[in-house]
């Protein structure tokens, strides 16, 4: 049976969202087994039913616009039209309605955004790489509303136990914004890294400050989640937003 986080935040009055747990898919190991994405060489035709039995379960009022994340910083603004094929990008922004959004993952954070309105929404796919790049920055520069009336919510990534980085992961994201110091704790020659954190403390530093999810783990929880780190082949989960 399909089941995931339904996101607890102030707009779910006005705006859809869902975060998908691994379960209630077709796809067998290492998939196993809703496994959402069509680029980590699962069949394709267990991802189309994936993906079917998500829309149906959640009431899709479109398909979704898949995008092909590359770890960039691109923000596709999507219209009332939906996506043409799959878009590269790691980000989409829309005050459409009936528009759905969705960023796949299996570690990365998942980072949605909305306005206390609920007429302009967003989604996020917050490797570090795109982090770094400022593609949390460049997807609030979409936003017509203040930042202060931006709601944001952290969606199921690599806990900060787990992340392990070196000193270049380090060095990207305090080139990107010297506070963010704050979330690399050192251990044995390396760091680990707060994601959670680091994500929190550049919403703030753009003028978000309505912040909320984060504290799951996708490393130690194998029932719930893929985890690239933890699996290496495996399979992934997708954020959607809509209005």
């Amino acid at each position: 049976m399909i089941s995931g986080l339904r996101p607890d935040w102030p707009v779910a009055n006005k705006v859809h969202a869902f975060s998908s747990h691994r379960n209630g898919g077709v796809s067998v190991a290492p998939y196993t087994s809703l496994n959402l994405g069509t680029h980590v060489n699962d069949l394709a035709s267990a991802v189309l039913t994936n993906r079917h039995r998500l829309a149906e379960y959640l009431d899709l009022p479109a398909q979704p616009c898949w995008l092909q994340q590359v770890h960039g910083n691109r923000v596709l603004k999507v219209s009332a039209n939906g996506c043409v094929d799959t878009p590269e990008a790691d980000a989409a922004y829309t005050s459409a309605k009936n528009v759905v959004l969705a960023i796949m993952t299996a570690d990365c954070l998942p980072l949605l955004l909305a306005s206390a309105d609920g007429s302009e929404i967003a989604a996020v796919h917050c490797g570090w790489r795109s982090i770094a790049s400022n593609i949390i920055a460049r997807t609030l520069q979409e936003f017509s509303a203040p930042r202060n009336e931006i709601q944001a919510w952290l969606g199921p990534a690599i806990g900060p136990k787990a992340f392990e980085v070196g000193d270049d992961v380090r060095t990207a994201m305090l080139t990107l914004n010297a506070d963010l110091d704050i979330a690399f704790t050192p251990k044995h020659g390396k760091y680990v890294a707060d994601i959670y954190k680091i994500a929190s403390t550049e919403l703030n530093s753009h003028g978000v400050n309505s912040i909320f999810g984060g504290g799951e783990c996708t490393f130690t929880q194998p029932d719930n989640y893929f985890s690239y780190r933890r699996d290496g082949t495996t399979g992934r989960m997708a954020t959607l937003i809509w209005r």
